[in-house]
């Protein structure tokens, strides 16, 4: 049996994180402050510190993401002694966490990671005008009964989509603000138990961000992308993938392609080799989504220096 490492996205962040690492970690410290230098910026200062409005800019907040991720991977390799592909067989990021997925497995450098999320988030955020777009999430509720509402919400000329497809009963729609307000209210008389609007910066994950897709193709396909030292199982697709070109075609399509998680760990999950999946980065909301998705997996989410040594102590 093997493991899986997953990466979350973005709604993830929060002031702090990674802080711990950085303190105890020569490894972890070194992530950050290559990330700062690639970024000309004092991205930990920002992350370490805030203002939160500041971290919550998506130019900060993907690259932020990234680094915390690394940084726990680092240390992980550290204190136990081995290299992530030496631990496990796959990976998996949620939207940007496939970046982080990317650099842990060796296919990424860290720098050009974080100089590339930067131009992804400022591409996505001035993809759409303020208050044009928005996202909602809607639990208690399938995929089909979400495609009727959709058709039901939508007006002309308007973009309404399925932007994350995260576990069963908790998907996320994207796209103009008046159709995301018509499907909240006309999702109570379709018996849907929740819609909540998201607090986020743009319509991301839809056909909305195609102007972003179209500035990231150049930015994306001139990266230096390896084959990865472990598996990615990609957003767009949920299919194993290694050549580098077909990573790069992924990433684009990425940005304006719905994120399949809940089929991507169906897909690693089917493969009967994983036994446990492990969340490397800020906060558990993949480790939540896991236990949604099949109740039998098993998933451990390590943020603190306390739950690394924990699990290095039984690798």
């Amino acid at each position: 049996m093997t493991l899986s490492f997953i990466f979350p996205g973005q709604g993830s962040q929060k002031i702090g994180m990674g802080k711990e690492l950085f303190d105890s970690s020569t490894e972890a410290k070194e992530v950050f402050e290559e990330v700062d230098n690639s970024l000309d910026k004092n991205l930990s200062k920002i992350i370490f510190e805030g203002p939160e409005k500041d971290l919550l800019l998506t130019v900060n907040a993907q690259p932020a993401l990234m680094a915390v991720s690394v940084a726990a991977v680092r240390v992980v390799e550290n204190f136990s002694g081995k290299k992530l592909h030496e631990l496990g067989d796959y990976v998996a990021g949620h939207s940007l966490g496939e970046y982080s997925a990317l650099v842990s497995a060796k296919s990424m450098t860290l720098s050009s990671a974080a100089k590339v999320l930067r131009l992804r988030g400022l591409a996505m955020q001035n993809a759409v005008a303020v208050n044009v777009g928005a996202m909602a999430a809607i639990i208690g509720s399938d995929l089909s009964t979400i495609q009727n509402l959709i058709i039901k919400s939508v007006g002309a000329n308007e973009v309404l989509e399925i932007a994350n497809d995260n576990a069963p009963g908790q998907i996320v729609i994207s796209g103009h603000r008046k159709a995301i307000e018509r499907a909240i209210d006309n999702s109570k008389e379709m018996g849907i138990k929740r819609a909540l609007r998201l607090n986020v910066s743009a319509p991301f994950h839809c056909s909305l961000m195609q102007s972003a897709l179209e500035d990231m193709i150049d930015p994306i396909k001139n990266l230096d992308i390896l084959t990865p030292e472990l598996v990615l199982c990609n957003n767009v697709d949920a299919l194993f993938i290694t050549d580098p070109e077909k990573i790069k075609d992924s990433l684009i399509n990425q940005i304006t392609s719905r994120v399949k998680w809940r089929e991507s760990i169906e897909k690693i999950k089917n493969q009967g080799k994983v036994n446990q999946f492990i969340e490397l980065g800020s906060g558990s909301v993949l480790s939540g989504l896991i236990k949604r998705i099949d109740k039998n997996l098993d998933s451990v989410a390590l943020e603190s220096i306390g739950d690394i040594e924990k699990f290095a102590k039984l690798v």
